[in-house]
């Protein structure tokens, strides 16, 4: 069975219309990467100059033998960095436990102790399958109203963007990371991310797992005035 090649337009005006119709799947592929980029202009800050909030919300990033992977690590460093400068209180932990044998909010949260962070000061999400999901159960299930962002930097507007519109007033910490295959995987995949983040914005879906309210953030600062 013989595949046909798609013919081309033999005429300049069916060209024309072909190069059109590329541009304008282009633009509309494009549109929510540029509200991901306009709508968190003025959210991103440093660790030096980031606002002193309660809370700091830190992605969870993959596992390396069941440590945090270096990009995961260098978010929990900024974390603890925050903690021990005193500009904030408390760290929610958000990432995958799906499975028995992969848990990154217990490994965050053994690594952010072993680097200065009471174990009474962090609070573990586990459900967090995606961003969508972290935002809305920060929100929902551990009554996060504001929060400080922690993630890499082409990570951080699509996690500001979605916590806004999860109803989380945030600012967002970009940490700096090694431009190696795994920077440019991520970057790639921002661009088609950043379609879905648009109707998760929009539509609002239920995460994969919300379940009842947890006081851990509550208790957490309570434990620490």
């Amino acid at each position: 069975m013989k595949i046909r090649r798609p013919r081309l337009p033999r005429t300049r005006r069916g060209q024309r219309r072909l190069v059109r119709a590329v541009m304008a799947v282009c633009v509309l592929a494009l549109l929510p990467a540029t509200w991901l980029y306009v709508s968190t202009a003025d959210r991103l800050r440093t660790t030096a100059d980031v606002p002193r909030t309660d809370v700091a919300v830190v992605f969870g990033a993959g596992l390396w033998d069941g440590e945090p992977s270096p990009y995961l690590a260098h978010r929990l460093d900024a974390a603890a960095k925050l903690y021990r400068a005193g500009r904030i209180k408390v760290v929610l932990v958000t990432g995958d436990n799906s499975r028995k044998d992969y848990d990154e909010p217990d490994a965050m949260r053994t690594y952010l102790a072993k680097h200065g962070v009471p174990d009474d000061r962090i609070v573990s999400d586990y459900a967090g399958f995606d961003t969508w999901d972290s935002c809305v159960r920060a929100k929902k299930i551990f009554g996060v109203d504001r929060a400080v962002l922690i993630s890499q930097g082409f990570h951080i507007r699509r996690a500001v963007a979605l916590c806004e519109a999860a109803g989380v007033d945030s600012y967002g910490i970009g940490v700096a990371a090694k431009h190696d295959a795994t920077w440019y995987y991520g970057g790639t995949r921002e661009v088609f991310a950043a379609g879905k983040a648009a109707l998760d914005a929009v539509f609002h879906p239920d995460p994969t797992f919300l379940g009842p309210k947890e006081p851990g953030v509550a208790r957490a600062l309570a434990a620490g005035r």
